[in-house]
């Protein structure tokens, strides 16, 4: 395949890849098959629908935070060069917008319509705002973790219990291998993790480091959305408006959940920011598609861990199985 874009001057240099029994793992381009795999919803219901608040703010790169560059990526303005070893002041605000009023105001659309999200809480961005992660915890809603080095002790200092489901964003190759043996490490049940972008159902995966072994855990995959995010607003390609952002939701629910009404119930991820919808005009657009769906039967609207556990309890972990 032709590639659009120039590698580096010493690419070919660089040292060749080679297959890591422990933390590589194969590659799956089959799934489920044409009839896709009914994960039986509660009350028989058509779909799953997953609304996802990315916490990010504070933990975004900058020197503050100890890193060479400033942050560029999903703000109001992406592009551009880093400031290398400066503060990028516009940047930091409208990070800062986030955490400021933009949380608050989808947590009040969520807790106004009794619907329980996943928080994928920066460990970073929680401590500098414990007040998030105190509202998530009394309001009822699942807390995940979403990347650093103490994300794990982060979380539960400010939430009062360690996070069950785990989502990196910006991984490496080894991230899967190496947050499952942390969680091993510290005797903490890690039940999901959700960098997969594969499928419409959770599925399970066999672990590389459990071959051999008598009693195997396999590592259950709840799968997140590039498609249904609220990130596209920041990219050239994505929505230019929140009316297409609700049509994109629409949409995608529409056909997810007639595919629910033909036998194969699915999942609908969707993910948000609260620096991006967390401001009123797209808020408006998603407030649109919560009251949509709210009308609509046998939906069900819940966390991602209470799919990962529905799922465990249903399809418990069969080595070299999906479900």
């Amino acid at each position: 395949m032709s590639i659009p874009y120039t590698l580096p001057t010493e690419a070919d240099k660089t040292k060749p890849w080679s297959w890591d029994d422990y933390y590589d793992f194969p590659r799956d381009l089959i799934g489920y098959g044409e009839k896709s795999h009914n994960p039986q919803w509660p009350n028989n219901a058509r779909i799953a629908v997953s609304f996802v608040i990315n916490y990010e703010e504070g933990a975004e790169n900058s020197v503050l935070n100890g890193d060479l560059h400033s942050e560029t990526y999903i703000w109001e303005a992406p592009g551009g060069d880093p400031r290398v070893q400066e503060r990028s002041l516009i940047v930091e605000s409208d990070f800062e917008y986030g955490s400021r009023p933009g949380v608050w105001r989808l947590f009040r659309l969520f807790n106004k319509h009794g619907i329980k999200f996943t928080l994928y809480g920066v460990g970073k961005a929680l401590e500098d705002n414990p007040a998030v992660a105190k509202s998530c915890v009394e309001n009822g809603h699942d807390v995940a973790s979403h990347g650093y080095r103490k994300g794990i002790e982060s979380i539960t200092k400010v939430c009062g219990a360690p996070p069950k489901g785990w989502y990196y964003g910006r991984l490496s190759p080894r991230s899967h291998a190496l947050v499952w043996d942390v969680y091993k490490e510290m005797g903490i049940p890690l039940l999901w993790m959700s960098d997969s972008y594969a499928d419409d159902v959770p599925y399970w995966k066999d672990v590389p480091s459990e071959t051999g072994k008598e009693n195997p855990e396999g590592m259950l995959m709840v799968p997140y959305s590039y498609d249904c995010n609220d990130f596209k607003f920041n990219v050239p390609t994505g929505f230019s408006a929140p009316h297409d952002f609700y049509d994109h939701l629409k949409n995608a629910f529409d056909i997810l959940y007639e595919e629910g009404t033909e036998g194969m119930p699915k999942m609908m991820t969707i993910g948000l920011h609260c620096r991006i919808t967390g401001k009123p005009a797209r808020l408006a657009a998603l407030k649109k598609f919560v009251e949509y769906i709210e009308g609509k039967e046998r939906v069900w609207i819940t966390t991602r861990t209470g799919i990962a556990e529905h799922f465990r309890e249903k399809f418990p972990y069969k080595r070299g199985r999906l479900a």
